[in-house]
């Protein structure tokens, strides 16, 4: 039975986890962020047609409000504290809201229109100008936002299964018991024990299991376009960054003497590809850096090109509608039809993608144990 597996221990784990992971830049001022905030709550037509790749972006990348719905010219969104260090004029504090939807500035604040900042928020000078260095931003975005949700209903599911189990003892699971326990076992008996070993497998359980069902949530959720769901969590690249950085330092720190002697000095390869250019050492260096890499571009990948595909069949309604009204009448059946068969299709990805990247993890935890 799991119920070793949920206890005081463990879930202090998770929300250790998850502390960390809200505290790594997944705000609206990463990277992979490159459209103006709550961009897709702007009307996307003008007189040249639909931006379509205005479009797709302003509901794939992060922002820092919640958008729920547009009635007519009525944006209705919620917004989220913005949280600020200038360093030449310290802490501010105040709500998303003052920004009107990237319209306007508020403190000397603004979201960045275009530029290589776009989307973020920047600093403005007496002048009114954007200031080359942007202040430190810690705000909860939309994406933060989503991935707290999602460590509430974890812990709230976990800390029912627990319950549960304490009152039943062994007696048979029943509701989401019974729903949760095959997979907990299948990730325990069939992934950490078969990957890391009898002996090693136990201490990487309630790791994998986090992994596991916060990736496979968050995919889930991101599927839902109803509030509190539908944020592209785990489509965004800081977020599997943090993930795949966990498993590194994991993996790291579980390395064993025999791990590091297959990495630097490895028995098995002839002597001439180690000495006088160290080249199987060196592509074995390079290997521990290019692992947690793949896992972080497999799963951003993955589940991003979802969302885009499945928004530029939805968006193919208003570039035929805007061509003729008929046209847009007769592509909306098969857009429709083509969007259910891709959304299920996403449900399965979301398994397998939350599969993969655990199954991963716990072969490198393995590969530092030294097992085979």
């Amino acid at each position: 039975m799991p119920k070793a597996l949920i206890n005081k221990g463990n879930l202090f784990i998770l929300v250790l986890f998850f502390g960390l992971l809200t505290a790594l830049p997944v705000q609206g001022g990463t990277s992979d962020q490159t459209s103006s905030s709550d961009s897709h709550e702007q009307a996307p037509v003008d007189q040249q047609g639909l931006d379509i790749g205005e479009v797709i972006l302003g509901h794939v990348v992060d922002h820092y409000s919640w958008h729920i719905a547009t009635i007519g010219s009525t944006h209705i969104s919620i917004p989220l504290p913005v949280m600020l260090y200038s360093k030449e004029r310290g802490f501010f504090f105040f709500w998303s809201s003052h920004f009107d939807h990237g319209h306007s500035s508020y403190k000397g604040f603004k979201i960045a229109e275009e530029g290589p900042n776009k989307g973020s928020i920047v600093e403005l000078n007496n002048q009114g100008r954007v200031m080359e260095e942007r202040p430190l931003d810690f705000s909860i975005t939309k994406n933060v936002a989503a991935i707290f949700f999602s460590i509430l209903l974890m812990l709230y599911l976990f800390i029912h299964i627990a319950h549960m189990y304490r009152e039943r003892g062994s007696r048979e699971p029943k509701g989401i018991q019974s729903l949760l326990e095959p997979v907990i076992l299948f990730i325990r008996d069939d992934v950490a024990k078969k990957s890391i070993g009898e002996e090693d497998y136990e201490k990487f359980t309630p790791f994998l299991l986090t992994m596991f069902f916060f990736i496979l949530i968050n995919n889930l959720l991101g599927l839902v376009p109803i509030f509190p769901a539908g944020a592209n969590v785990t489509g965004n690249i800081s977020v599997t960054m943090a993930l795949a950085l966990f498993t590194f330092i994991v993996t790291l720190v579980s390395g064993k003497r025999e791990y590091w002697q297959e990495i630097f000095n490895p028995p098995a390869v002839p002597w001439w590809l180690k000495i006088p250019i160290p080249l199987v050492p060196v592509i074995e260096f390079v290997g521990i850096f290019i692992k947690p890499f793949v896992l972080m571009v497999r799963l951003f990948a993955n589940i991003s090109a979802g969302h885009i595909v499945i928004l530029g069949f939805l968006s193919l309604i208003f570039i035929f509608g805007n061509m003729n009204v008929y046209a847009g009448y007769g592509i909306s059946i098969l857009s429709v039809l083509f969007t259910v068969f891709l959304t299920f299709l996403e449900i399965l990805v979301a398994f397998i993608q939350a599969y993969v990247f655990t199954i991963l993890s716990a072969i490198y935890f393995g590969m530092a144990l030294g097992k085979e």
